[in-house]
């Protein structure tokens, strides 16, 4: 039966039978309504129609045996009721075939988002990290399904069950760019928590470093440390000399690794990654100069860092004691990079009777003393390798007694 336009009924519809060429009998009574009848002798009920740019249209409603003719013709008046109100069928069901193709946040994040971090950025397995945990709650919500409302409900549980608002800004960041990244890769057409700011923290809130006579009791504790590593060195010879065994060298300058960490650290602000990683070849004796590469800064930005005179003194006694002047300047015993020193930090902090501090606070450490001592913020920001001055601001609150020492200035003796 060639294409025609009848009355479509059970019958007809029933009867019609497969051709060498596919046909289509159009209904009368609905405009567009269509039987198309295959030469396989498969029929589906399709719908023509114009969209809004007057472009005809095919919307395929669905196959005869799933479908019958009374259900075709009602979905096909609720269309047509649809498309005079501006609306694309055609379109919609693309989008949500596209829906259906869009991965989970943890399929994103597991497959190709991982490898991108971990190609770019040093710190990919903190962020990957993170990232976990947010797809604890969201893991098995599609990119596009992730809504403000979700998030935000999440985001003030998290923070009603203690965590910081530091934390869930840090959350919702590393977030956003996986999302920008889908968006950037077609995953998505847009970032559904574009629009969705930081929670308001206390940019004043008091930051954690060494007081002086805080920093003067660690010294000591440093001091004494060293010491009793060689007063165990020499009960060690000694106990070995009473059983006729070889010496053991005296211990140089340093006993170990940790006094020069902890002063190159104090002076120069490095990040305990940077310090951590820190190659000979970026430290110059002789100009006084570390560099930190930017491939290794969180940055990732190059800059340059002075050597004060402890520093230097410290630095240049820690190589001449090295059987290696090359490589990594703080070795482990396998001569790897260190991954921690919790053991060593937390006993000698135990020893100075210093709490609330982490190696981190050393950093702080470094630029309040810079900034009591009248050095400008700028200056301290390039010196942290901060890419912007709002992370240096902070240090403006750590000197109380010194804005103090300024405003008296003011009254006329």
């Amino acid at each position: 039966m060639p294409s025609a336009t009848v009355k479509l009924s059970e019958a007809i519809v029933k009867n019609a039978q497969p051709e060498t060429q596919r046909y289509e009998l159009s209904d009368t009574d609905i405009p567009g309504l269509r039987l198309r009848v295959s030469p396989t002798g498969v029929k589906s009920f399709v719908l023509m129609y114009k969209n809004k740019a007057q472009k005809r249209c095919r919307y395929t409603i669905g196959k005869l045996g799933k479908i019958t003719l009374t259900k075709a013709r009602k979905i096909a008046q609720n269309k047509l009721a649809h498309i005079e109100l501006g609306e694309d069928p055609q379109q919609e069901k693309r989008e949500a075939r596209q829906k259906e193709l869009t991965p989970t946040l943890q399929v994103f994040i597991d497959g190709d988002y991982a490898k991108y971090q971990h190609a770019q950025f040093k710190s990919a397995d903190k962020t990957l990290d993170r990232l976990k945990t947010i797809c604890k709650e969201f893991g098995n919500t599609r990119l596009d399904a992730i809504t403000v409302w979700n998030f935000e409900k999440w985001r003030a549980k998290r923070v009603k069950a203690g965590r910081s608002k530091v934390t869930v800004n840090r959350d919702l960041g590393a977030l956003k760019s996986a999302l920008n990244r889908a968006v950037e890769w077609k995953v998505i057409d847009h970032n559904p928590l574009a629009e969705v700011k930081c929670m308001r923290t206390d940019a004043s809130a008091k930051i954690r470093y060494l007081s002086k006579a805080e920093e003067t009791k660690l010294r000591e504790a440093l001091e004494t440390r060293e010491a009793g590593l060689r007063e165990a060195r020499t009960r060690g010879n000694q106990w070995r000399a009473d059983r006729g065994y070889e010496l053991r060298s005296a211990l140089p300058a340093y006993a170990d690794h940790m006094g020069p960490m902890m002063l190159t650290s104090i002076n120069t602000g490095l990040r305990r990654g940077e310090l951590f990683n820190l190659d000979w070849k970026n430290v110059d004796l002789h100009t006084k100069l570390i560099t930190i590469e930017g491939s290794g800064a969180k940055s990732g930005q190059t800059r340059h860092i002075p050597l004060n005179d402890e520093v230097h003194g410290v630095l240049k006694q820690w190589k001449a004691q090295q059987e290696s002047a090359q490589g990594i300047v703080f070795p482990s015993k396998d001569g790897k990079p260190f991954t921690t020193i919790k053991t060593a930090w937390a006993g000698l902090l135990d020893a100075a009777k210093i709490k609330d501090f982490r190696w981190h606070d050393l950093r702080h450490t470094f630029a309040s003393n810079l900034v009591m001592a009248g050095v400008d913020l700028n200056t301290v920001r390039e010196l942290l390798g901060h890419s912007d001055i709002k992370m240096t601001l902070r240090y403006a609150h750590l000197a109380p007694e010194h804005k103090a020492d300024a405003v008296a200035r003011l009254v006329q003796s």
